[in-house]
């Protein structure tokens, strides 16, 4: 992108929507990606600091007056300057309390948004961190009014805050234009130190304490990786206005060095957007997420994380099918040329090479296939294209043998034609020159798996000119007429016994195919099933221990009621993972549907 475009449209009637400029450049990046918002008061540098993040000194505007500039949420999505093969998608949001909307209920949402889409949110401010400054953070008081975790009628009774943690991006506080001496009692402290210090709790349960409580607890509790910078004045008055324009050596070498630092951090240490589970999305799946929440918005409903991941999940879980049919195609369509396959072994190895990599596709792609519904569809798919090769296989094999013997018996049938065997001995040699003819076609290669029916095909169109050429013929009596004609009989039904025996090995080998195809799928969702097992396990330790924190940070304040809730959260969180790994059998039973199901518990039994 060279430019930013606007990403959620904010109107003056106070409605939001997703802009579908923005969202045909999403449908574009299939990497992942990295998502910085940036949120805080208007007129504070925050379209700044997102230029910097680019490497740019303009790009999201910077406005010179008291007006705000930035109108809902922009967006400039570049390639990522350390995380090779990644996006990076920088989002810089509308200032919070514009005067000029005369909507505060607006602003909500566009900070909920923000939250929502960013795998790390940068709140700036001007000054110190002081009540003042909590008092314009009142937006993350009320995030438990605009986000829910869950969808279920239950989650409207239940205060689900406790998992945000788990979904929220990382919190960055950058303070501007800061003025003061970074000591706490006599002692030099770090940038973090000094908002650990602004974010301690104070004991009591007045009116006026649980209030400045508030909005502290709700950074602490819902929001991880607290993080902070501050930054000198960059320079005069008069330079600021002009901020697009000015030279870093016009700017106090302090401020670029501070804006260095922050760039650094957020280029190391901003992760990848992730969603539930651990699935980690593209810039085309950050789109459609987007909307998701905005159309829930729209509709009056709280945006509910596990609605967004299962609209993804329906719109992700199609492209996956339609990606390893994709992939099974175009594997196919590179084999194509070589078709007739001698044999149908032949042709069912290469099936299974390219029913493999379609299911890696597919497995790489899909997350929350509930009941493996997507993976159910790719077998029947597959199944079906699987059918439509073969057809195809079958068909040039046809094509084939049909132009062999168009070749071989071009003598023969002038033969035929020009009444060669309606002579007395003609029999005889009408069935040496059909023997022989039989015998080269027989040794020619490349014929395909049709090459016994089409032949039997052939020679039963010469039976009725054999039979004719046989009683025409006066040198043999009626006896030996008899006895040829059981002859040919014969040698059809035993023609005829080849090719079912042939059809029968072939149905055998064509189920274990299929046998070979659905233990494939199993083993492979398997594999994922217990993978993401262990991706849950691994997140519920990270968030064990993020609560561990916490809780220590409480217990030191003596706040026991929060300590106990902690260590609830936390024995919910390590019986999750202590529950046993389900075994394949009870996948089998309990989670496969349709088909694959079905099939696969026969093929066990």
């Amino acid at each position: 992108m060279e430019r930013p475009v606007c990403l959620i449209e904010n109107h003056e009637d106070g409605t939001i929507r997703v802009n579908q400029e923005a969202l045909e450049i999403l449908s574009r990046f299939t990497q992942k990606v990295v998502v910085v918002a940036v949120v805080g008061k208007y007129r504070t540098g925050k379209s700044y600091l997102m230029n910097r993040l680019v490497g740019c000194k303009n790009g999201f505007s910077l406005g010179s007056t008291v007006q705000s500039m930035t109108k809902g949420i922009w967006m400039w999505c570049v390639p990522h300057p350390v995380k090779r093969g990644h996006t990076l998608v920088l989002l810089d949001t509308e200032g919070l309390g514009d005067v000029e909307k005369g909507n505060s209920q607006n602003d909500s949402w566009i900070f909920a948004l923000a939250v929502l889409l960013s795998s790390t949110l940068v709140f700036n401010s001007m000054g110190t961190i002081d009540q003042q400054a909590m008092d314009q953070l009142h937006y993350v008081t009320e995030l438990t009014e605009k986000i829910k975790v869950k969808s279920t009628e239950q989650a409207d009774l239940e205060d689900d805050s406790s998992e945000f943690k788990r979904f929220f991006p990382s919190f960055v506080w950058c303070v501007r234009d800061f003025n003061l001496q970074l000591q706490m009692d006599g002692k030099d402290i770090t940038e973090d130190e000094y908002l650990k210090s602004a974010l301690k709790l104070k004991p009591g349960m007045s009116v006026a304490v649980r209030n400045y409580n508030l909005p502290r607890e709700c950074i602490l509790h819902y929001f991880h990786s607290h993080k902070c910078f501050v930054f000198d004045r960059p320079a005069s008055k008069l330079a600021l206005q002009n901020m697009d324009k000015v030279q870093d050596s016009q700017l106090d070498p302090a401020f670029i060095q501070q804006t260095k630092k922050f760039c650094e951090y957020i280029y190391e240490k901003s992760p990848v957007k992730a969603l539930s589970g651990g699935y980690t999305i593209t810039g085309r799946a950050l789109g459609d997420v987007a909307v998701s929440y905005v159309e829930a918005i729209c509709s009056g409903s709280i945006p509910s994380m596990e609605n967004a991941v299962v609209a993804l999940a329906k719109i992700e879980n199609s492209r996956a099918v339609e990606d390893a049919l994709s992939q099974y195609g175009e594997m196919m369509a590179l084999h194509v040329h070589r078709f007739p396959t001698e044999t149908q072994e032949e042709f069912l190895n290469l099936d299974k090479e390219c029913h493999s990599e379609a299911v890696k596709v597919f497995m790489k792609l899909s997350f929350n296939d509930t009941d493996q519904e997507y993976q159910a569809k790719l077998i029947e798919a597959l199944d079906n294209r699987k059918a439509e090769y073969l057809q195809r296989n079958e068909e040039a094999s046809e094509r084939r043998c049909r132009a062999i013997l168009q070749e071989l018996s071009a003598g023969l049938e002038k033969g035929i034609k020009e009444g060669r065997f309606s002579v007395p001995g003609g029999y005889k040699m009408f069935t040496e020159e059909k023997r022989s003819l039989e015998t080269e076609y027989l040794k020619v290669k490349g014929k395909g798996v049709k090459s016994l029916e089409i032949l039997q095909e052939f020679l039963k169109e010469k039976e009725t000119v054999g039979s004719t050429i046989l009683m025409a013929d006066k040198t043999l009596e009626e006896k030996e007429k008899k006895l040829a004609e059981q002859r040919s009989q014969t040698e059809a039904a035993a023609r005829e016994k080849e090719i079912l025996e042939k059809a029968n090995m072939e149905l055998k080998r064509n189920q274990e195919n299929e046998r070979e195809n659905y233990q494939l799928h199993m083993e492979m969702l398997e594999k994922k099933m217990l993978d993401e097992r262990e991706k849950m396990k691994g997140e519920n330790e990270w968030l064990i221990g993020e609560k561990l924190k916490e809780q220590q940070e409480m217990l030191a304040g003596g706040f026991k009621r929060q300590c106990q809730s902690l260590e609830d959260e936390i024995n919910r969180l390590r019986e999750a993972n202590n529950e046993p790994t389900s075994l394949i059998g009870e996948i089998i039973s309990t989670i496969l549907p349709g088909k694959l199901g079905r099939f696969v518990k026969k093929v066990l039994l």
